[in-house]
C-alpha cells in the first residue's frame, strides 16, 4: 500500500485547450500554465497526452518536420522553464533510434530529465496509433524530488499490465496523461477503468485529460484524482479550462446527459469555428426544431453578434413557421434575413423536365437554399452551419447537395428525439424559454409539399430512433431487433435498408460533434458500394 501524500507532494493539473499543429501556440499555452502552478507551490504541473502537438495529430505524424518541430520545442520549453521549483510534465511525438514514440517528458531546470514511452497504442474507434507510433516497454517509475512516479499514457490505464509493473517496481503514485474523447457513457467507463487500477495497485491515480474541440472530437477534460481506495478526491470541471492544484478541487458529480451533450455540441461548434479562423457562422432558420436548437447553440458557443440566420420560404412555407422563426430570431437576438426562393426555384423548373418525380420537385427548393446560403458565405466568409440530425443523417432524410450543405454540423451524432429533449432541457435553463413552444410540438415536417409531415416518409421518431439505436451503436442482428426489443419486421427491414443506402450521402457530409461511441464518419466505416443483405431469405 502506498504512503504517499498529496500534502507532500503538491500535484498540479493543467487541463487545457491546445490546437493540433500549433506547437510553439501550444509551447506558449504550457509555459505559462507551469508558471502559475508554480507560484502555487506545485511540486509538478501535469498536462495532457500529446499537449505540444494537439491531439489527435493523424498523419502530421508522419511528417519528419512535424516531428523535428515537436522535439525541438520541447527543448525550447525546458529551457523557459528553467528557473521553476516545479517539474514539468509533457507529452510529444519522441524519435529515438529510428522509431517514433508517443512519449511523457519531464522537465526539471532547464533539462529532460525523464522520458516514459507510451505502451498500449489504441487503435479502434477515432484511434489509428498503431499506425503511426511504435509501442514502448514497460516503464520504470521516475524518480523525482524523492518520490517514485508511475507515469502512464492515457490508453496505459485502460490495461493492468503497465500499472501492475509500475507498482511492482516501486511507484508510489499513478500519473496518467490523458486525450480521452467524450462520448456518452464515457465517465463511467473512465472511472471503472481508473478505480481498477488503483484497487489492483494499492496506488493514487493522477488523471489530467485534454479539453476542448478538434474537427469532429471533443475533449471534456474533466480531470480527476483517486485515493488508493478508488474514491475521486478530487474533480475538474468539464468542457473547461482548469489550471491550479488538485487540494483546491472538490469531487463533484457527474452532470445529466442533457447539460453535458450540449456543452459537448456547444464546444466542438466553438472551437470549430475559432480553430479555423471562420468570423462567425450563418444558418437556414426554417421555424423548425433542428434549426432552431442549431441556432441556439451557434449563439451560446459565439455570441448573437456573430450568428446570422436566414429564412428563405417558398409557397409552401406556412405562416406559422415564418412566425417563430422570427420569434426565435428576436429572442435570440440575431441578425435575421428573409430570402424568398419562389423565382429561383421557377427558374429551374423552366430548364428541367416537367414530368419529372414529384421529389425533384421537393429537392429543388432544399438546393436552391443550399446555393443561397453558399453564397451568402463567400460573401461575407462566415461558415455555413448545417442543421440536419443522426436520424436524417442515417436513413438519408435529406438533400444532398441542399440542406446537407455546410461546413460543420452541431447536430449530426444527435437523434431527433434527442433533439426535441435538449430543447427542453434548454428551455428551462437560466434566463427562460428561448426557443417558442409551438416550434417543439408542432409535427415535424420539411414543408417541401402541401400538408407534408416527416412521418409521411419514415416511422415516428421513437420508433426509429429506437431502430437506429440498435442497428448503429448495438449492431445488433435484425431478428434480435424484432425479437427482443418488440419492433415490426416491416419497419426494422425498412430502416436496415435506408440505413445501408444513405451511406453515399453521408460520406459527403460536413463533420459534426462525435457525441456516442458509434458516431458517423471515423468510428463507422461501412462501403458506399454494398450488397450484403441481413434476412434476405426474410424479406
Amino acid at each position: 500500500m502506498s504512503g504517499f501524500s498529496f500534502d507532500q507532494f503538491k500535484i498540479g493539473l493543467a487541463q487545457i485547450n491546445p490546437v493540433v499543429g500549433d506547437v510553439h501556440g501550444n509551447i506558449a499555452q504550457i509555459e505559462g500554465a507551469a508558471k502559475a502552478l508554480d507560484a502555487r507551490g506545485a511540486d509538478i504541473a501535469i498536462f495532457s497526452e500529446l499537449v505540444v502537438t494537439g491531439y489527435p495529430p493523424e498523419d502530421l505524424i508522419l511528417k519528419p518536420s512535424f516531428i523535428d518541430a515537436s522535439m525541438d520545442a520541447v527543448h525550447d520549453l525546458a529551457h523557459r522553464c528553467a528557473e521553476l521549483q516545479c517539474g514539468v510534465l509533457v507529452s510529444s511525438p519522441w524519435r529515438e533510434d529510428g522509431r517514433l514514440y508517443n512519449a511523457a517528458i519531464l522537465l526539471h531546470q532547464g533539462e529532460i530529465v525523464a522520458k516514459r514511452y507510451k505502451v498500449e497504442l489504441p487503435n479502434y474507434g477515432v484511434f489509428d496509433e498503431k499506425r503511426v507510433f511504435e509501442a514502448g516497454n514497460l516503464p520504470e517509475p521516475v524518480m523525482f524530488k524523492g518520490r517514485a512516479l508511475g507515469v502512464m499514457s492515457c490508453e496505459d490505464m485502460w490495461f493492468p499490465r503497465v500499472s501492475a509493473h509500475l507498482a511492482g517496481q516501486g511507484a508510489e503514485v499513478l500519473l496518467c496523461l490523458n486525450a480521452s474523447p467524450f462520448d456518452h457513457g464515457k465517465y463511467s467507463a473512465r472511472d471503472e477503468m481508473a478505480r481498477s487500477r488503483a484497487s489492483e495497485t494499492g496506488l493514487p491515480l493522477v488523471y489530467v485529460n485534454q479539453v476542448g474541440g478538434q474537427d469532429e472530437i471533443v475533449f471534456d477534460g474533466r480531470s480527476f484524482v483517486m485515493d488508493a481506495q478508488g474514491a475521486v478526491i478530487a474533480q475538474a470541471p468539464a468542457f473547461q479550462d482548469y489550471i491550479g492544484l488538485m487540494q483546491d478541487l472538490p469531487a463533484q458529480d457527474a452532470p445529466s446527459d442533457d447539460s453535458l451533450f450540449y456543452q459537448a455540441m456547444v464546444t466542438g461548434l466553438r472551437d470549430y469555428v475559432e480553430k479555423n479562423g471562420f468570423p462567425g457562422v450563418l444558418l437556414g432558420l426554417s421555424g423548425g426544431i433542428d434549426s432552431a436548437i442549431s441556432a441556439v447553440l451557434a449563439v451560446d458557443a459565439l455570441g448573437a453578434e456573430r450568428v446570422q440566420c436566414v429564412m428563405m420560404p417558398s409557397r409552401y412555407t406556412s405562416q406559422d413557421s415564418l412566425d417563430d422563426a422570427k420569434a426565435l430570431a428576436d429572442n435570440l437576438g440575431v441578425q435575421l434575413d428573409t430570402i424568398g426562393i419562389s423565382d429561383v426555384v421557377e427558374a429551374y423548373h423552366k430548364v428541367l423536365p416537367a414530368d419529372a418525380p414529384s421529389i425533384m420537385f421537393e429537392n429543388l427548393q432544399s438546393r436552391s437554399r443550399g446555393v443561397i446560403l453558399m453564397g451568402l458565405s463567400n460573401a461575407n466568409g462566415k461558415m455555413l452551419l448545417s442543421t440536419g440530425n443522426k436520424s436524417e443523417m442515417a436513413v438519408g432524410y435529406a438533400t444532398i447537395y441542399g440542406d446537407m450543405c455546410g461546413g460543420f454540423n452541431a447536430l449530426k451524432d444527435l437523434y431527433k428525439t434527442q433533439v426535441f429533449a435538449l430543447c427542453r432541457w434548454r428551455n428551462a435553463q437560466e434566463g427562460g424559454a428561448v426557443i417558442p413552444e409551438r416550434i417543439i410540438t408542432k409535427p415535424p415536417t420539411a414543408e417541401l409539399r402541401d400538408n407534408q409531415t416527416d412521418q409521411d416518409s419514415l416511422p415516428p421518431y421513437d420508433v426509429l430512433d429506437g431502430i437506429l439505436s440498435c442497428l448503429i451503436e448495438g449492431e445488433m442482428p435484425l431478428d434480435d431487433v424484432i425479437a427482443q426489443r418488440g419492433y415490426s419486421a416491416e419497419d426494422v427491414y425498412k430502416v436496415e435498408r435506408l440505413l445501408t443506402r444513405a451511406e453515399y450521402k453521408r460520406r459527403q457530409s460536413p463533420p459534426g460533434v462525435k457525441l456516442t461511441a458509434r458516431a458517423f464518419g471515423r468510428e463507422r466505416r461501412y462501403p458506399i458500394t454494398n450488397r450484403f443483405v441481413e434476412n434476405s431469405h426474410k424479406r
